[in-house]
């Protein structure tokens, strides 16, 4: 079931965010300086410009996004992150899914997504172009892929 989080979920949220990009082997370091931009805040989930989805199955998390509306036809996928037990497992792709039907509904023509490395072949499996590279918003010096989805 992908439905939208509660305020009492941001916690939850933030945990597995941190729980999804610790999967990949990053440091400590690294993960201490991505911790603010992985943090969901009550205040996140109530923005009007944020739209949060949740992903369940038998009442544990599985995942979540966030997506953010730029412009009319615009949209960007701020966050997509899965249970580590659960990666491989579809649920990132049904997120995905729904975040593009979402912004469709929403009268979106392209989605941006600005994706970890590891996630590379995750997004141009679902049909996204890598349009570029964006610098990281916690690690000074590194660049991250840029994607473009049409809807």
């Amino acid at each position: 079931m992908i439905r939208k989080p509660l305020v009492a979920e941001a916690d939850a949220l933030t945990a597995l965010a941190l729980r999804s990009k610790a999967h990949w082997g990053y440091s400590e370091d690294f993960m201490t300086a991505c911790r603010a931009e992985l943090t969901v805040t009550a205040k996140d989930l109530l923005a009007r410009h944020l739209s949060y989805r949740l992903s369940e199955r038998d009442g544990s998390l599985r995942g979540f996004y966030c997506l953010e509306r730029l412009s009319d036809h615009e949209y960007e996928l701020d966050a997509l992150f899965v249970e580590p037990a659960h990666i491989g497992a579809g649920h990132g792709r049904e997120l995905l899914a729904h975040a593009a039907t979402l912004a469709l509904a929403g009268g979106g023509r392209v989605m941006l997504i600005q994706g970890d490395p590891h996630a590379e072949a995750f997004y141009r499996a679902a049909g996204a172009r890598q349009i570029g590279t964006r610098p990281s918003e916690s690690i000074a010096g590194r660049e991250l892929p840029l994607f473009e989805l049409v809807l």
